[in-house]
């Protein structure tokens, strides 16, 4: 089976179970065109995606993703995309569209906090003030964010 490793903005770690299982595949990022256009990214987030990206061994392009993320796969004979699972919002459909043509397999990772499934992933400031008293805080211990 040949595959390549599709990362998108929440897996942007060479340790991720995709790199893991994959370590010898090609792999690339796509800034999504529809992202980069309506969903208010600041310049400092993007530069902050930008240099996660430079520490891994990725293609980076820029466009429609499942096209993309196809004719990446395609230039490198691969019949498997693997990626990582996300909440965001449009990696449901671009998986569904990805799979109209090849095996999509999503891989996770143990995550490092139990999220509600409803939690506002908008903004990561939203996200991190549900979550950052479980994220800090140590084994059977209080954290001094409780009482906020």
């Amino acid at each position: 089976m040949s595959a390549i490793v599709w990362i998108h903005a929440d897996c942007l770690r060479r340790d991720c179970a995709a790199f893991r299982d994959y370590p010898t595949a090609p792999a690339l990022f796509v800034w999504d065109d529809v992202v980069l256009r309506g969903y208010g990214l600041s310049l400092k987030r993007m530069v902050f995606l930008y240099e996660c990206l430079l520490d891994l061994d990725v293609a980076i392009y820029r466009g429609d993703v499942a096209g993309q993320v196809r004719a990446f796969a395609n230039q490198h004979g691969a019949t498997t995309i693997v990626t990582m699972q996300t909440p965001a919002p449009r990696f449901a459909t671009i998986v569904a569209d990805l799979r109209t043509t090849h095996t999509v397999e999503v891989c996770s990772d143990e995550p490092f906090v139990e999220a509600p499934a409803d939690i506002d992933i908008a903004r990561f400031s939203r996200y991190w003030t549900k979550v950052r008293g479980d994220v800090l805080r140590q084994p059977n211990q209080r954290n001094l964010f409780d009482d906020l």
